[in-house]
């Protein structure tokens, strides 16, 4: 599962840097030099991760951070040259994650990501042979292909997809998909197993994620 990392920076130099350093690391990045199109593109693309400039041509980094918070909980590191504490401040406030100042190690870019990550749960989404789950957002797309699921549709594939081949009972599926332990069939699990199976037919008839286990249960797998 590899995360992606959306660069937004202008000083082109600096992201191929940046680039080849988190590469190194083991994650997959994209860049924008300009502010205008991040929102769009973050709502669009859904990245695991944003690192993003605070003065950007187009719109300031500021203001993008303040429109993602609208629609998405992906964390955001923010870079400035600007180390006054009212800007550490604001963008903290604003709902990013980090603040990082320049000029920085790479390394230690990395290993904010790292970190940063790491207190997320690895990321909003997982992705897995063309799936990806963006919890934020309660988006499952299939090798760019919208599913329709409902919430609850979701957070059982969410929950199965984040430990691939592990087989969990009806009634563990039950206690996370119904917290609050409200009395439903067994059976209920299995109608929703068919319909997720279903619409990931539906959306590509040669992919079997959710896989039955004789006597045991469900577990995921992307073979």
């Amino acid at each position: 599962m590899t995360n992606r990392i959306l660069i937004v920076e202008d000083e082109l130099k600096l992201v191929e840097v940046l680039k080849d350093y988190l590469y190194l690391a083991g994650f997959e990045t994209s860049s924008l030099c300009n502010g205008t199109d991040v929102a769009s593109w973050v709502r669009d693309n859904s990245p695991n991760l944003v690192l993003l400039d605070l003065m950007l041509p187009g719109r300031d980094g500021i203001d993008i951070c303040k429109e993602i918070r609208t629609f998405s909980n992906v964390p955001i590191i923010m870079m400035t040259a600007r180390i006054d504490e009212v800007d550490r401040l604001l963008g903290l406030e604003l709902g990013a994650d980090d603040y990082i100042c320049k000029p920085f190690s790479p390394r230690e870019v990395v290993a904010r990501v790292k970190a940063v990550l790491r207190r997320m749960g690895d990321g909003q989404a997982v992705q897995a042979a063309g799936l990806a789950l963006d919890e934020s957002r309660y988006r499952a797309t299939l090798a760019e292909h919208v599913l329709d699921l409902t919430a609850v549709e979701f957070k059982l594939l969410q929950f199965l997809a984040a430990k691939p081949g592990r087989i969990y009972s009806r009634q563990q599926l039950m206690e996370k998909i119904y917290p609050d332990r409200r009395i439903v069939s067994s059976r209920t699990i299995d109608s929703h197993i068919k319909k997720l199976r279903k619409k990931i037919a539906d959306a590509n008839p040669e992919l079997e994620f959710i896989h039955s286990v004789y006597g045991a249960g469900y577990k995921f797998e992307a073979a």
